[in-house]
């Protein structure tokens, strides 16, 4: 309890809020490192992703290699890539093999997102837009992309908390920047208080961006899902006794597993 208070008073320090280590610059380098990570992962991720989902080809492997890569050990492959790229003429405070790291981490999730977004649609659908003349573009611009933007967001919002989490250790090997400064400094010298502080203002960064990615998420749901949902909400709550709607799923969420499973049904 004493170093939870010591460290929630290293927080409201005025003096830790200025100069270039204070917490303002610290926090802004942390998001400038995760979201840098974010983006080069949704470019490499999310079109292959559409393209594997649209098409159906590639499923096994794109579910080999996430599975793969979410089993790397992050400080290991930090370690093995900062020792590669030592060869190639960095230094080693260089942040590239940091960035190449969590790159490679956040692939699967944005990966997982996109192509099972696009594959949980149900396959009437995909037949009734052709069925008006769509080219297969136009579907996956006007019909797909809509439809499984949820799940996509979802994968982007699994990345980028990952990638919170995990970009604390780039100050562990690189001497770099980020809020692992402060657990990095402070452990030398035994400053409990400094190190508890920086893992606080760390999940309280994750768990701000967790309810920005949420309501986003909720916010990207296709109107027309939102009314169906609705109405199944009213009918199920109405069955219940009472009329007690508080079980009733998330809409996203239903909408998922509603939908992987018309795709499970249909690859089996």
């Amino acid at each position: 309890m004493i170093n939870f208070l010591a460290a929630f008073a290293w927080i409201f320090d005025p003096a830790h809020w200025e100069g270039p280590g204070g917490i303002p610059v610290r926090v802004l380098q942390h998001l400038a490192v995760t979201g840098l990570t974010v983006l080069i992962a949704c470019v490499i991720a999310i079109p292959l992703g559409l393209l594997i989902g649209h098409t159906g080809k590639g499923r096994e492997i794109a579910v080999a290699i996430t599975g793969a890569l979410r089993a790397l050990p992050t400080l290991g492959l930090l370690s093995l890539l900062a020792l590669i790229t030592l060869g190639w003429g960095f230094s080693s405070t260089s942040l590239v093999p940091a960035i190449t790291a969590l790159v490679v981490l956040a692939v699967p999730p944005v990966l997982a997102g996109a192509y099972g977004g696009v594959e949980s649609i149900d396959r009437q659908t995909i037949d009734a837009a052709r069925a008006v003349g769509m080219n297969e573009w136009q579907i996956l611009g006007r019909v797909e992309i809509p439809l499984a933007l949820p799940l996509m967001i979802g994968g982007v919002r699994s990345a980028v908390l990952q990638t919170i989490a995990t970009a604390t250790v780039v100050a562990f090997l690189t001497n770099g920047p980020g809020l692992g400064r402060y657990i990095l400094d402070g452990l030398p010298v035994r400053d409990y208080a400094q190190m508890l502080a920086g893992s606080i203002i760390i999940i309280v960064l994750a768990l701000l961006l967790e309810g920005v990615f949420s309501l986003l998420q909720r916010a990207v749901v296709p109107r027309g899902v939102q009314a169906t949902h609705t109405r199944v909400d009213e009918t199920r709550g109405h069955a219940t006794t009472g009329g007690d709607r508080s079980s009733a799923p998330d809409p996203v969420v239903a909408e998922a597993e509603a939908n992987m499973q018309t795709a499970a049904y249909r690859n089996n």
